[in-house]
C-alpha cells in the first residue's frame, strides 16, 4: 500500500494550486498517492485538467465544506 503524502493549497488561487502540485509530484515516485487540500473554484477545473494532460488519474475529489475540496491523486 501507498502512503499517501498532503498537500494543503487552501488559500492559494489560480494557477498556485496547480504549481504546487506539480512541484510536490515531480519529487513523489510513480504509483504514488497526493491528497490536495483547496478551496479555489478554479481548482475543480484546473486539478482534473491538469491531471489528464501530465498522465496523472484523480483517484477521488469530494467537497467537503464548499469551496473546500479534497483530492486524491495518483502519479503516472
Amino acid at each position: 500500500m501507498n502512503e499517501t503524502d498532503i498537500l494543503d493549497a487552501r488559500g492559494l488561487l489560480c494557477p498556485l494550486p496547480v504549481l504546487k502540485i506539480r512541484k510536490r509530484l515531480k519529487g513523489l515516485g510513480t504509483e504514488a498517492l497526493l491528497q490536495v487540500e483547496t478551496d479555489d473554484p478554479a481548482a475543480l477545473v484546473d486539478v482534473p485538467h491538469f491531471c489528464t494532460e501530465q498522465g496523472h488519474v484523480v483517484i477521488s475529489s469530494e467537497e467537503v465544506d464548499f469551496p473546500h475540496q479534497r483530492w486524491v491523486i495518483r502519479k503516472g
